[in-house]
């Protein structure tokens, strides 16, 4: 089994970063052989808040990142990140979880790959 680690780093909403990470790790979570892991960092720890509302046709990253999650991805959550904006651990969204430094250097000393957006 190949292991991608991807670790992102921007807002949810305002570029694209996020948005065409996730894009890449979903259709990796999709093939056979493969384990996806997703940490978000930064401001990116705001595209794992439950309950976002985006205009109609536009792109939902809460739904992007349960469907990593629904096809045997991992996503966690940098919890220093997540506190310094008042997220809580209540408030992430399905599949996600608060993570620490010493789970993403697991991961990726385990990673295949490390994919950086």
């Amino acid at each position: 089994m190949s292991e991608t680690l991807f670790v992102l780093n921007d807002p949810p909403y305002g570029t694209e970063r996020s948005y065409n990470g996730l894009r890449l790790a979903g259709s990796l979570a999709k093939k056979d052989g493969e384990q996806v892991r997703v940490f978000l960092i930064g401001d990116a720890a705001a595209c794992a808040k439950g309950g976002q509302k985006v205009p109609q046709g536009y792109y939902n990253l809460e739904l992007m990142l349960r469907s990593v999650g629904r096809r045997g991805g991992e996503v966690g959550v940098c919890g220093t990140c997540m506190d310094a904006r008042g997220i809580t651990d209540t408030e992430l969204a399905e599949g996600c979880g608060r993570s620490t430094m010493d789970e993403l250097t697991d991961w990726t000393q385990r990673a295949d790959r490390v994919l950086v957006f």
